[in-house]
């Protein structure tokens, strides 16, 4: 069990037998609750993207946790095949080894947990929150994939968001079929003028109130 200071990023080490990952941990004064983060295809914990949302979680006195889901010897092999980026399975399970560790490093905190899940990282949050039932209180998908989490689609229980951009047309479709097959809460929210990557002026701020507003009501 480790002790962080409040109010600071922490660079912290996520061990899991041989394998070691890099994350950063910040806890704001007077949270209860803590989101993991979940990238998309190549991407890391220094995501612009995820990073900003992080903040705004912060500004909303919730913990954040953004960690890289490969080692530095699997993200090579990944850069030359992609073979591990799409590997749902795989992701999923880094992101409840994650979960492990921060339910036994913070264990004095007492944390709500919380996923928030971006491109291939949305199907991945969706795997881990159905294999996670008791401990995932709620998800939000940033133009996720959550088709590729159809075999688990069933079992999530926690209240789960799925952002799209109104111009991602074809991740538009796979979320729409996703959500009839979910039996828990479940919203869609589609930001007009938004591409795959939220990269329009305006809306990745949309992305980080709506996906706030969410965590805060259901954890």
């Amino acid at each position: 069990m480790i002790n962080f200071t409040i109010g600071t990023d922490h660079p912290i080490i996520i061990s899991n037998g041989n394998v070691h990952l890099d994350g950063i941990l910040h806890i704001p004064e007077g949270a209860t609750s803590l989101v993991l983060f979940v990238h998309g295809s190549g991407s890391s914990r220094f995501s612009i993207r995820n990073q900003y949302v992080a903040r705004v979680f912060n500004e909303g006195k919730l913990a954040t946790l953004l960690f890289d889901l490969f080692t530095p010897e699997e993200d090579a092999i990944d850069m030359r095949t992609r073979e591990l980026r799409f590997d749902i399975e795989f992701l999923a399970s880094r992101l409840i080894n994650a979960t492990d560790w921060c339910m036994k490093q913070l264990v004095t905190h007492n944390f709500k947990i919380g996923y928030f899940g971006a491109s291939t990282g949305g199907g991945a949050a969706l795997v881990a929150a159905a294999k996670e039932k008791s401990v995932v209180k709620a998800v939000v998908s940033r133009g996720g994939r959550p088709d590729l989490a159809e075999e688990s689609l069933t079992q999530v229980k926690a209240p789960t968001l799925l952002i799209v951009g109104g111009n991602d047309e074809v991740v538009i479709k796979m979320n729409q079929t996703a959500m009839s097959k979910m039996h828990c809460i479940t919203k869609l929210a589609i930001i007009p003028g938004a591409t795959h990557l939220f990269e329009e002026p305006g809306t990745l701020e949309e992305v980080a109130r709506l996906a706030k507003a969410w965590f805060v009501q259901y954890i």
